[in-house]
């Protein structure tokens, strides 16, 4: 593990890092100025499909949350920063309300590029995957049983884009799922569709997925089967049981099954989107400074997360270019984050202070500093107007773009800190927060405990839904059981000890396992 992150961090600077911006995304790539915009271009060519074919225009602020993607030079550097050389992934993607995130390679161990058309379980097949459950989640706010959630996102994943007809067709055939479409089921139509309420072997979980493309692509490209699983969908949000709800929207369950089998059997259709002119956002790229370049290494592993071990690490490597770098406002910036995930609250804040002397307007030089006197002010249970002096650093955040939601969440967060009640504007502010970033499971875990804390038990139930079909937790995940208690009328204190028992278990599950 440690001479892979070395073998990472010494990556031969043969080209600088360059950086594109468009409307939903910010990717940083070492490649051509060509390819890059090629790339961006894809994914942004993907979005604009995925709302066409949805009817969801873009939301106010969704341009100050762009979700941003590292392409590093091979699937060993994306494992390297996933944490483990011996995985198999060939790209990851983490949702967090500071900006989710996506590692992918540049190129395979093969040497093909990323758009290798003969490699069925491809980096961009990963990455579009990923994108799919950003989507998903981003803009619909019902519940999806997982069959669904991955079906969708496989459908998306195949998506191909065609420069010239200025065309995206979704729904190509999941040759990586071949094998296990073909192999034999290992979950009945029964346990597929009731999928979110048990435990599944690594056999079942990968049935799901090919399976749950299958009945996906099988409802959403024809009109009047859409129509049936709208029903569906609609009597699951209700409270009606998976199975009664699909026997009730398809008819028999064993003559949907034969129905599916008939359907792959066929030359499946991909479903063709031509976008208009316009619709497929402005794209700049430009290179970044020498000291931002410097620091990508440190500032690639900082984003990735880390725990107070690699924490340590990161800021030692990050400081000594910080120290060749002392006028640059984005390298300050991100040293301030490394310092203070660190534990220097001293080295953040100056940090910090050097970032804003050449930036006053730097929203994450103003939210470190703001970090740290919360940090300082809890640490030393200050008095009521230091807090509010260090509130005021997220503010001025704040004041520079009020659509960023990890500045809403983190002014929130001040209170509990402090711990005293939320004020309504701060509340206020954590709703417009998930709103904006639906995708962060912590924020929605924030937020039905201030709707349970309001009483709003109907509202944190429907925010709980989502997680609770999350087909990688065992049938009996404390999300769950906590969605469980709040339907059998758990309110007040036992709903709010129902809250801080779930969220306890659920931290115990998560330690030692990777994003």
């Amino acid at each position: 593990m440690a001479l892979a992150a070395t073998m990472l961090l010494a990556q031969p600077a043969a080209a600088g890092w360059l950086q594109a911006r468009s409307k939903h995304f910010i990717i940083y790539s070492q490649g051509s100025e060509s390819n890059l915009r090629e790339f961006a271009t894809r994914i942004e060519a993907l979005d604009a499909s995925l709302r066409s074919l949805s009817n969801k225009p873009d939301r106010e602020g969704i341009e100050s949350n762009p979700v941003t993607i590292f392409i590093v030079p091979s699937i060993n550097a994306v494992r390297s920063l996933y944490g483990d050389q011996r995985s198999q992934v060939a790209g990851f993607y983490v949702p967090r309300v500071e900006g989710s995130v996506a590692f992918t390679p540049a190129r395979t161990d093969e040497g093909a590029g990323i758009d290798r058309e003969d490699n069925p379980f491809s980096p961009s097949v990963v990455l579009f995957h990923e994108y799919g459950h950003h989507f998903l989640l981003g803009n619909f706010s019902i519940a999806y049983p997982s069959w669904f959630s991955e079906g969708y996102a496989e459908v998306v994943s195949t998506a191909a884009f065609n420069k010239e007809k200025n065309e995206v067709v979704l729904g190509g055939a999941a040759n990586h799922r071949a094998y296990s479409l073909f192999r034999g089921k290992t979950l009945s139509m029964e346990q597929l569709l009731a999928s979110s309420q048990q435990r599944m072997t690594d056999d079942q979980v990968a049935d799901l997925y090919a399976r749950g493309w299958l009945i996906t692509h099988y409802l959403m490209f024809n009109s009047e089967r859409a129509k049936k699983f709208s029903t569906y969908i609609k009597a699951l949000n209700s409270g009606t049981p998976s199975i009664e709800a699909a026997r009730t929207a398809f008819g028999d369950l064993k003559a949907l099954d034969k129905d599916l089998q008939r359907y792959m059997a066929n030359r499946l259709p991909g479903f063709r989107i031509t976008l208009k002119a316009g619709e497929i956002p402005a794209i700049t790229i430009q290179p970044l400074s020498e000291g931002a370049d410097a620091m990508m290494a440190s500032r690639m592993r900082s984003t990735r997360g880390v725990d107070s071990d690699r924490a340590a690490k990161v800021f030692a490597q990050g400081k000594q270019v910080g120290a060749r770098y002392p006028d640059d406002p984005v390298v300050q910036a991100w040293l301030a984050e490394m310092a203070y995930d660190a534990g220097d609250d001293a080295a953040a804040e100056a940090a910090a202070d050097r970032a804003l002397a050449s930036d006053p307007k730097s929203i994450q030089a103003l939210s470190y500093k703001g970090r740290v006197l919360l940090r300082r002010a809890e640490k030393a249970k200050a008095d009521a107007k230091t807090w509010a002096t260090a509130r005021s650093w997220i503010v001025k955040a704040n004041r520079v773009d009020p659509n960023v939601a990890a500045t809403l969440a983190l002014f929130y967060g001040s209170f509990l800190m402090q711990d005293i009640k939320p004020s309504a504007s701060a509340v206020a502010g954590l709703e417009r927060a998930f709103e904006l970033v639906p995708q962060d499971p912590g924020l929605r875990f924030m937020l039905v405990r201030q709707e349970i804390e309001d009483n709003k038990i109907d509202l944190a139930r429907d925010l709980l839904a989502p997680l609770a079909y999350d087909p990688h937790a065992s049938g009996d995940s404390p999300v769950g059981k906590l969605l469980a208690d709040l339907k059998a009328g758990k309110q007040g204190q036992e709903a709010l000890d129902a809250f801080d028992a779930a969220i306890t278990q659920q931290s115990k599950a998560s330690e030692g396992k990777k994003d």
